[in-house]
Order: structure tokens, then sequence, then C-alpha cells
């Protein structure tokens, strides 16, 4: 498949915006990237690879933009980040996802040097919930009508959360189970 990851490059707004402003993409995110500006997406770019936040784009053998796939709130004292990631809704389904998890988990783990990778997702993204329990993320609890979703009439959603431990993936099909 020759996925990869690469820091993030102005070139990649398209790509981003194409996402940001997909409605079915863009339900399943806590913030409103419906209205995100290009200009928004270029500053986010510009700002995108620090020592606390890492994007990262996911690309193919061409070096086209498929998504984003980030390590957030890095704690070097904690020794832990936020994982996230998004992709256009075109390279659903195809593997992309879980080839650059498991690359940016080694990152995480043999680069980076980090105990705990976690994330968090709403509950009734079912179709996420599975993607990150297949990459190895065990299921560590819930926050119950933690977010207010203008989206649902002000109504709240649960937060399921999930993390790896390094050395503690469950899959056996990778270098870290």
């Amino acid at each position: 498949m020759g996925t990869m990851l690469r820091k993030l490059e102005n070139r990649d707004v398209t790509g981003m915006l194409e996402w940001m402003h997909d409605e079915v993409v863009a339900k399943n995110f806590r913030f409103d990237f419906m209205s995100m500006t290009r200009e928004k997406a270029l500053n986010f770019i510009a700002d995108s690879f620090t020592d606390e936040n890492q994007h990262f784009a996911i690309v193919d053998a061409q070096d086209n933009y498929i998504g984003t796939i980030s390590l957030k709130n890095i704690s070097a004292v904690d020794n832990n980040a936020e994982y996230a990631i998004v992709l256009r809704r075109a390279f659903w389904g195809k593997g992309y996802a879980q080839k650059a998890t498991a690359e940016i988990l080694d990152y995480a783990f043999n680069t980076l040097n980090l105990h705990k990778v976690y994330l968090n997702v709403l509950d009734e993204n079912v179709r996420a919930n599975k993607f990150y329990q297949k990459c190895g993320f065990v299921f560590e609890g819930t926050f119950k009508d933690h977010l207010r979703l203008p989206a649902s009439g002000g109504g709240y959603g649960t937060l399921c959360w999930y993390a790896i431990i390094n050395g503690h993936k469950k899959s056996g099909n990778d270098k870290f189970g």
C-alpha cells in the first residue's frame, strides 16, 4: 500500500478542507470544522509540529494527502500523548488508517519513548470505536454526557476512552504484540 507519514505541508490544505467540509466526516468531531477557512487551515499547518503537538499527513505512494494523524498534548512529565486520526472519506475502508496508526504508534513508543497513547471518541461513533479496538487500543471507560453537542439540538455526548500502554498492544500482527 505504501502509506507513510510526513509533516503537513501547505499543499495539503485542499485535502484537509475536503474532509473538514464533509458533513459525514465532520459530524464525528466536537470542533466546528465546517466553518474552517483556507487561511485558518494554513495557520494550523504552520503550527502543526511542536514538542507538544505533532500532526502528520498520511500520504499514499505518490505523496497525495489522504488524512491527518496526530499525537497531541505530548507530556514529557507523564510520558503520554493523545492520538487522533481523520481521513478523507474517499479513503475510508482501504487500510490506510490502520497502517498509519501502526506507524504513529511505532513513532510514539520507539522514537518519543512514550509509555501510553490514549484517545477519546463519541460512543455513538460505532465505526471508530470498532476501528480503535481493531488497532489494539483497550477500552478504559466512559465520561457520560461529557460534551455538549450543538448539532444534536443541545444534547450531550458520552466519550469512550481507549489507550495502549507501550509493550501491551493486543493485536498480534505487528511489532508491539
